[in-house]
């Protein structure tokens, strides 16, 4: 296979707000990335259920996404997230598990949760997941990182530990969800 080069990229920073007037794109870019097994026709991976996601999520303490534009102006992909509150289910499962060090975090809100990381296939294998995920985190005042992948989702759940993520557990957003690996980024 040949090798093939990233595209010409800018990134952007939205707030709910502008994320919210570019919906249709997002959502446009979902559904072509969760078109294929084993997430096509599972209800959790619904363009509607996520739209319900992405929806909810605006309104989240420190909501914000970063799209990898291409030169037209179209969207190569994004990464979205919030703070990772201490009220947040998602400490639920995992709190005999975290090291004293990630409780303190989570208590003080100093924890990232990169909840959606997505690229459209036509540009995958280019190193922009990367790029999106450097951008975002760089950008993010909380010195921590958490995400969960999907236990069984390759390439994604061998490349978070090449990227410094160590897996601190497992976790199930919700009865109807997969079981995912729940991952760590100490702070740099």
């Amino acid at each position: 296979m040949p090798h093939r080069t990233a595209p010409q990229l800018t990134f952007a920073r939205h707030t709910p707000e502008t994320a919210r007037a570019r919906m249709a794109e997002l959502l446009a870019v979902y559904a072509e990335v969760y078109d294929t097994p084993p997430y096509a026709g599972d209800p959790f991976f619904s363009v509607t259920t996520y739209a319900d996601r992405l929806t909810a999520a605006f309104d989240m303490t420190g909501f914000e996404v970063v799209t990898a534009e291409l030169e037209d102006g179209s969207l190569a992909g994004y990464v979205h997230g919030v703070t990772l509150t201490p009220d947040r289910p998602w400490w639920v499962s995992l709190a005999d598990q975290l090291p004293a060090d990630v409780a303190e975090a989570a208590e003080s809100g100093e924890v990232f949760w990169l909840r959606e990381l997505m690229v459209l296939p036509e540009h995958a294998n280019r190193g922009i997941g990367r790029a999106l995920h450097d951008e975002m985190v760089a950008g993010r005042p909380e010195p921590w990182t958490t995400l969960t992948c999907i236990v069984d989702n390759e390439p994604a759940r061998s490349a978070y530990p090449r990227w410094g993520y160590d897996v601190i557990g497992r976790i199930k957003h919700a009865p109807e969800s997969p079981l995912y690996d729940a991952m760590l980024l100490p702070p740099a």
